[in-house]
């Protein structure tokens, strides 16, 4: 037995039996959860409850995340569709055709934050083109957060009931 053999022995390298994967997709989600549209979440708290400069923060924050999204997705958006559908594609085949467990991971991590990035752009093209500002723009980020914590929790319980029957699947039956 070598020292590589006793090291991946000693540290499971499977996705879903691993504590790190499951914390990575709680910070995923719950970061997701409170950077909506690149604002933080609190500062939208703060705005609609105290308004002056807390309202004007929120504005200008939305405002910058805004214009910065739709630049990109107007400059490059069919070459970032083509790679993240490449990416998707090819995450998909070699977790699920050819049975890579890292690969299903990363796909049950990745394309949900794809709907959530569509979500996002689904507002931040409303957001512009209405010109919303103060208790619009603060309705309008509170529904995309919970469009976002909705896409989470059933991108979680499925990658959990996945999770559970890979482990169950590799470890008692394989």
């Amino acid at each position: 037995m070598d020292w590589y053999t006793s090291i991946f022995e000693l540290i499971d390298m499977r996705s879903f039996s691993n504590l790190w994967f499951w914390i990575a997709l709680a910070v995923v989600w719950s970061s997701a959860s409170h950077w909506v549209l690149g604002v933080p979440f609190d500062v939208v708290l703060r705005a609609r409850r105290a308004g002056g400069q807390a309202e004007a923060d929120m504005n200008d924050i939305a405002r910058v995340h805004v214009n910065r999204l739709l630049y990109i997705v107007d400059v490059a958006g069919p070459w970032l569709l083509a790679f993240v559908s490449f990416l998707l594609t090819g995450l998909a085949m070699l977790g699920f055709y050819y049975g890579i467990e890292f690969a299903q991971a990363v796909f049950l991590l990745g394309f949900p934050m794809t709907l959530v990035g569509l979500v996002q752009l689904r507002a931040a093209r409303r957001i512009r083109g209405e010109g919303m500002q103060g208790e619009d723009l603060a309705r309008s980020l509170a529904r995309c957060r919970l469009y976002t914590q909705i896409i989470g929790m059933v991108s979680i319980f499925f990658t959990a009931l996945w999770g559970m029957y890979q482990n169950m699947s590799i470890g008692v039956l394989g």
